[in-house]
């Protein structure tokens, strides 16, 4: 669970917030002049970016005001918060010191998966932690399915 800390009612659970989806997209100027293709561009493309993504977020059962977020995509760590209408605040200068610190190798909770790429349990890539390992295999093409029961 994340902790937004919101820029006018301060840290609260992320269960008070709905993402509002890619920051800084700018309404075209002249929306009748654009083609489809164009038009579609515009409201479906955008950029699915592993690492820091601006985001705009609204605290929906607080105050409802909208602000954006720099948020890592990997780590979930939230890098900087800031009012709408201001430019993307630069992180080249905080990102040089303490590279990598960030990141979670191990799951803090049950249940949680790590950042460090193992999931898997038991040397088996892919499950969740805690996940049953019962070794049934699934079924496939030359196993037979029955509907009785059902």
């Amino acid at each position: 669970m994340l902790l937004i800390s919101c820029p006018n009612c301060g840290p609260r659970d992320e269960t008070e917030f709905h993402y509002g989806g890619q920051a800084h997209i700018a309404y075209p100027e002249s929306p009748n002049d654009l083609t489809d293709r164009q038009w579609a561009e515009y409201l479906f493309y955008r950029e699915n970016t592993k690492g820091t993504f601006a985001e705009r977020w609204v605290h929906s059962t607080g105050c409802r005001q909208w602000f954006n977020m720099l948020r890592d995509t990997v780590s979930y760590d939230i890098h900087s918060i800031y009012a709408m209408g201001q430019p993307r605040p630069d992180l080249s200068a905080s990102a040089a010191v303490g590279t990598g610190s960030s990141q979670k190798t191990e799951p803090d909770q049950p249940g949680e998966f790590s950042q460090a790429g193992d999931y898997g349990q038991a040397g088996e890539p892919g499950l969740a932690p805690g996940a049953p390992t019962t070794g049934a295999a699934s079924p496939t093409a030359t196993t037979p399915i029955s509907s009785e029961g059902v």
